[in-house]
């Protein structure tokens, strides 16, 4: 890449695939930049299907980022199940199986980050579809940085909870639908970028401990402070982050969670906690009742009593499972 050349990175989930693919049909063959991408996807999938479609219908190549490769202007890059995608400053592709944030690898936000920490004033950052709140903080950063934020209309997105999320903490410079996507970008790439500004040191040591770098307990602490929650992803200490509008925290192995996907993961971790207690107290009421019918007098009579006792909890836990909290099956879309 040349000093002034701009690079693009774009952020989906849900609904990805087709919002990806009617951004990229848009792009002339000789767009002047590269691309880099992260889809979410579970860590057993490979992205074929989707590189195969952006090969298809696409008039730039397509590939699977692969770790230390420099990348170069019309080219896209897609980010590889199960890790990070990350820009190293002298523009080559970091591959990395860091610690998950917002219950996800790949991320947004880290490549984010990354490339607004190494292209600043020349990172062009694109938020698509998708459920929860993933690539909020990434924009942040690359907004603080000096980059261009564009966000797809919510009223455009098959999954519009991304984009809004992202509009309520963000003034992007574009919000617009994908079909005009196209043009917007080939102007912004076309022009000159303006004098860069200094980029801030906590986005520089949240990019470092994503490429972990960093992975200390000071570097954490210089970042937010402590507060009563345990990271979901280690059982280790939360620090809520000082900087920007959006309330984040990040644990000092490397996980980090938007208030959202925090609240999210630990409906989730109480859910699981009540099926298990589900579990163990039907396993002590057959016990009970075994005991009740196989022994006499007072022994038998304690087991029915504690039997009865162990359905009472079971129904109370059933009640809770069963019903439809409107709040946790928000919290926990995905």
């Amino acid at each position: 890449m040349k000093e002034n050349e701009f690079i693009v990175v774009v952020g989906t989930s849900a609904g990805g695939m087709k919002a990806l693919t009617a951004l990229i049909e848009q792009l002339p063959k000789d767009f002047p930049a590269p691309l880099l991408i992260v889809q979410h996807l579970s860590s057993d999938a490979t992205g074929d299907a989707l590189l195969n479609e952006l090969n298809k219908i696409g008039k730039l190549k397509c590939i699977h980022a692969t770790q230390g490769e420099k990348i170069k202007s019309g080219q896209i890059y897609l980010a590889p199940s199960d890790n990070h995608l990350m820009i190293e400053e002298n523009g080559s592709i970091l591959i990395t199986k860091g610690a998950q944030e917002n219950r996800s690898r790949p991320a947004i936000d880290p490549l984010f980050r990354s490339a607004a920490t190494s292209f600043g004033n020349r990172t062009i950052g694109i938020l698509l579809t998708g459920y929860l709140d993933d690539g909020t903080s990434g924009l942040i950063a690359i907004q603080r940085c000096g980059g261009i934020c564009i966000i797809q209309d919510p009223a455009d997105a098959d999954y519009p909870d991304m984009p809004k999320n992202a509009l309520n903490q963000i003034k992007p410079d574009y919000c617009i639908p994908i079909a005009e996507m196209g043009g917007i970008l080939s102007t912004l790439v076309a022009r000159k970028s303006k004098k860069q500004v200094a980029i801030p040191e906590d986005i520089t040591k949240e990019v470092q401990i994503a490429k972990r770098v960093l992975s200390d307990l000071p570097s954490v602490n210089s970042l937010g402070e402590q507060v009563p929650f345990n990271c979901p992803g280690c059982g280790g200490v939360l620090w809520k982050m000082n900087k920007g509008p959006d309330l984040r925290y990040r644990c000092h192995t490397g996980h980090a969670y938007t208030a959202a996907t925090l609240l999210t993961e630990q409906t989730m971790k109480i859910e699981e906690t009540m099926w298990t207690a589900l579990r163990m107290f039907e396993e002590r009421k057959n016990l009970l009742t075994t005991i009740a019918q196989d022994q006499k007098g007072a022994t038998a009579t304690s087991a029915k009593e504690r039997s009865k006792m162990s359905q009472i909890h079971i129904d109370r836990i059933r009640a809770i499972l069963l019903s439809n909290d409107e709040a946790s099956v928000t919290d926990s879309a995905v």
